[in-house]
């Protein structure tokens, strides 16, 4: 069995913020698969379903961001279930809009939710960040993070959203690169970043000694400067 735990907090005046995109992908995810009808349980909101042939739990705890492991860690002893067990979907002020980031274990990076899950359900599972952007500047964070996504935020916030849940049971069987890359695609990106062209200068010379090779003016083998020159260094041999 699955765990996919979407992190917000609850009741409408929170609904369509940005810290609440876990919350709306799970949402996503039960519109577009055979679940059952949101139920309540673990101080959560529950549905249970099937992805890929395997039991699926979608569960939207509502016990406010900041305790949300109190509630999925409920869920996970109840089921006897392991960190590897948990994917958990949540909000990144760190990653551009749109970007998507998954990884199993790893740090909190200042998340209050995340924090909570770590300390009630272990460090180990399987983290879906979603880039929600940063302000940039610190003192807007919070008000970024609590309000609420723009009508021109729909042009990127739909496509990844829709793409996730088309392809949620690619989470079940582990596929999670694959997931990364249909998304990334969706979001009109690329499935793998292209690194940029290597520097086509000769092996082993550096900009200096490149530069000191180009365009040299010829010194004259003959005559009155040559015979000057001669004096003044002398023949070098090879």
């Amino acid at each position: 069995m699955l765990i996919i735990a979407g992190l917000g907090n609850p009741g409408g005046k929170y609904a369509g913020n940005r810290h609440n995109i876990g919350f709306m992908a799970v949402d996503a995810i039960h519109r577009r698969h055979s679940f059952s009808p949101w139920s309540k349980k673990f101080r959560a909101e529950i549905a249970e379903g099937e992805l890929g042939g395997e039991k699926v739990l979608l569960i939207k705890p509502q016990t406010f961001m900041n305790l949300s492991g109190e509630s999925v860690g409920e869920a996970m002893r109840f089921y006897k279930l392991q960190p590897a067990d948990l994917v958990a979907i949540y909000d990144e002020l760190d990653l551009p809009q749109g970007k998507a980031r998954l990884k199993t274990g790893g740090g909190h990076n200042g998340h209050n939710g995340i924090k909570s899950l770590d300390a009630h359900c272990g460090k180990e599972y399987r983290r879906l960040r979603l880039g929600i952007g940063h302000p940039g500047v610190k003192e807007m964070v919070q008000s970024h993070v609590l309000g609420d996504f723009t009508k021109a935020d729909k042009a990127w916030v739909e496509p990844l959203l829709d793409t996730l849940a088309d392809n949620a049971d690619m989470l079940v069987r582990n596929e999670d690169s694959q997931l990364m890359n249909k998304i990334a695609l969706a979001l009109g990106g690329k499935a793998e970043e292209e690194r940029p062209a290597k520097d086509q200068r000769p092996t082993g010379q550096s900009h200096i000694q490149q530069a000191r090779g180009h365009n040299q003016p010829k010194l004259p083998v003959t005559g009155p400067m040559a015979d000057m020159l001669k004096k003044m260094f002398g023949n070098k041999g090879d």
